[in-house]
């Protein structure tokens, strides 16, 4: 059950802003080889933290791109 709260929440957040999901894949991609160099069973961990950081990332790169060009 834990397992899909893991994964419910990135995939809520790519629904949510579908032009950011290139940050999440990137994200969720870095953080899963980090996870798994960590230890056993972190990879699906650092994955769902990868994506969300790297969500945020690129969500608030947008606003302020957003913010200078008007």
């Amino acid at each position: 059950m834990r397992f899909v709260a893991l994964i419910a929440l990135p995939l809520t957040m790519i629904a949510a802003q579908p032009a950011l999901a290139k940050g999440c894949l990137r994200g969720a991609a870095a953080g899963a080889v980090g996870g798994h160099m960590i230890g056993k069973g972190h990879g699906k961990l650092g994955a769902v933290a990868g994506c969300i950081a790297m969500h945020h990332h690129y969500a608030k790169q947008a606003k302020a791109q957003k913010a200078a060009s008007q």
